[in-house]
């Protein structure tokens, strides 16, 4: 098992034990040992196999180390499976929606029978919910509501998740005997935010049979769906499908195109072969002969053109190489053509974040651990964005605290002047707009960010109108992740994205794409029309501890997907024309 699928299965132990009402203390246990196994970046079987101390992992003690070893030694755990003889694990996925906490889960469990979001959506249509006792009319509408966004997004990973999964399996195909090359292909090479299933693809010269044996042969996978020559599918324990071909070297390229798509590109190719007489196919591309009908020929058939390399196929059919994130039929096939495909921005561009917690609100490490990160990692500058007070739940900043704040921050810049430290805050943009600070702390800090954390369930023109008056407020430099969602577990809220970007372009406001892979907030159909009107995009990690600087790469990712150039990014411009931008208003 990969330390993902530990960290889910110690997830949903402790999302039982919640729904039993167990021990508060022993649930927290668990989940704070899930933070740690998905920060580690050994994998958790290694460290058991070579016999070292799991209780050395900070937040790991001995009953969850010896979970975890019971976990890679048997595919189960005991205390698991005794909840599980009270509880279904079904349950847990109740608590996945938006609305259901343990005890309603609990509930509809004991009251109604619910064991499934299924018996749940048919308790729902009965009108069996909205009668039990804290509930009522209203919450079973937003249950139903967050059943059917669940359900777009059963059976897909997000990109993060993916990552982690396959990487001990791209190792193993690595070391298949014959494999000359090893690349990932499909939607995970295209970096879409949320995967479902994975392509693979290995260069070999001859029988591919002894790669898609070995491929199948991988201990992490739960079982094999087929295995022959040229291909071979296995599923993981997560419930995530990777599908393997072999390919020889001289359709390589022509393969990494092909899988990699999207469909959509790949057609848009294949229709501008046709006028040329040319086919295109996982094969390589080639000249069909005059007088020949392309449906009698053979796969391989015909003159052959190209097929090594990405480069050679786009290159024979009149085209520059189009970077993989942008072939989703969006305008990349005519930019081709024309030589006015955009230089995207890369991860080495950025110079500094501009959204990050400490210990002051909800973050792990102090603004000295932060700034040094930040510092190793190259950046020039950095904003520290603690919450405001809204966010009580997390001790978020009252005036005084953020004036007690700054003389931290200023104290810190001594200690690692090698970069600058921006004071900052998250403002939380309350119910009609107005922001969560007053304007004289507002006046004083370098940079201001403003989101909504609340009331996530207002009408479209209420939540726009909402954020367009915060957005007008003369301290606003930046509005992070502006639509709220969470991957895979709340949508956007309702909000005119439209009108917000050009009321941004109206203000001289940026917008954030937050790099978490749990938000990727802008999407990347909403940065490419950011770029459109000249709105500087930031892209912003919201960290809460160092390692999640790391999430920066997802943002990068993102950006690219939406066309940006390293222009178009303002955390990509030197401290001085940063600081120059941050003056606008008062030039």
């Amino acid at each position: 098992m990969e330390n993902l699928d530990i960290a889910r299965t110690l997830t949903l132990l402790a999302d039982l034990l919640e729904i039993q009402g167990a021990n508060p203390f022993r649930i927290r246990a668990y989940r704070t040992a899930v933070n740690t196994v998905n920060g580690l970046s050994k994998p958790l079987h290694s460290m058991v196999e070579a016999g070292e101390d799991l209780t050395a992992l900070p937040g790991v003690g001995k009953n969850v180390a010896s979970h975890i070893v019971e976990l890679l030694g048997t595919g189960t755990i005991g205390r698991l499976e005794e909840v599980e003889a009270e509880i279904p694990r079904t349950l847990a996925e109740l608590m996945a929606l938006d609305g259901v906490g343990p005890k309603k889960a609990k509930r509809l469990f004991d009251e109604l029978g619910v064991r499934t979001v299924q018996d749940l959506d048919d308790a729902l249509e009965a009108k069996k919910v909205e009668g039990l006792e804290g509930f009522g009319v209203r919450s079973a509408e937003k249950i139903r509501v967050a059943i059917a966004e669940h359900r777009q997004h059963t059976g897909r990973f997000r990109i993060d998740e993916v990552e982690k999964l396959i990487a001990g399996l791209l190792s193993h195909v690595a070391d298949a005997p014959g494999a000359e090359r090893v690349e990932v292909a499909g939607s995970l090479r295209r970096r879409k935010e949320t995967i479902g299933d994975v392509d693979i693809l290995v260069q070999c010269r001859g029988d591919g049979t002894p790669v898609t044996e070995h491929f199948v042969a991988f201990e992490g996978a739960a079982r094999a769906e087929s295995a022959g020559p040229t291909k071979g599918s296995i599923v993981l324990h997560s419930g995530l499908q990777v599908d393997l071909r072999v390919v020889p070297p001289a359709s390589f390229g022509a393969a990494l195109v092909y899988f990699t798509g999207s469909k959509d590109h790949n057609v848009a190719i294949r229709t501008r072969a046709v006028r040329e007489r040319l086919r295109v196919n996982e094969w390589g591309v080639f000249r069909v002969p005059e007088g020949v009908d392309p449906e009698t020929l053979g796969k391989d058939e015909g003159e052959r053109l190209a097929g090594e390399t990405e480069e050679g196929v786009y290159e024979s059919l009149g085209m520059r190489w189009v970077p993989p994130v942008l072939r989703e039929s969006r305008g990349e096939i005519e930019a081709s053509r024309e030589g006015t495909l955009p230089r995207l921005v890369e991860l080495g561009d950025i110079r500094g974040d501009l959204q990050m917690h400490s210990t002051w609100s909800d973050g792990n490490t102090s603004i000295e651990e932060m700034a040094r990160a930040c510092a190793g990692l190259g950046y020039e500058y950095l904003a520290v964005t603690d919450h405001s007070q809204a966010m009580a739940m997390v001790q978020g900043l009252t005036p005084e605290r953020a004036r007690a704040q700054w003389e931290e921050v200023a104290e810190v810049r001594k200690l690692v002047p090698e970069i600058e430290i921006l004071t900052s805050a998250e403002v939380d943009i309350l119910k009609h707009g107005e922001l969560d600070l007053p304007d004289d702390i507002l006046d004083v800090l370098d940079l201001v960010v403003i989101s909504v954390h609340s009331l996530m369930d207002q009408d479209r023109k209420t939540m726009t109108d909402r954020v367009l008056r915060a957005m007008a407020h003369p301290s606003v430099d930046i509005l992070a992740h502006p639509t709220g969602r969470r991957i895979n577990r709340r949508e956007p809220f309702e909000l005119d994205v439209e009108a917000v970007l050009e009321a941004a372009a109206e203000h001289s406001v940026a917008v954030e794409l937050n790099a978490n892979p749990r938000r990727l907030d802008l999407n990347e159909v909403h940065v490419h029309r950011a770029k459109d009107l000249g709105v500087p995009v930031v892209i912003s990690t919201d960290a809460h501890s160092p390692a999640g600087l790391m999430d920066m790469r997802f943002g990068v990712d993102q950006a690219r997907r939406g066309w940006l150039e390293a222009s178009d990014v303002l955390n990509t411009r030197p401290l001085s024309e940063f600081r120059a931008w941050l003056g606008r208003r008062s030039s």
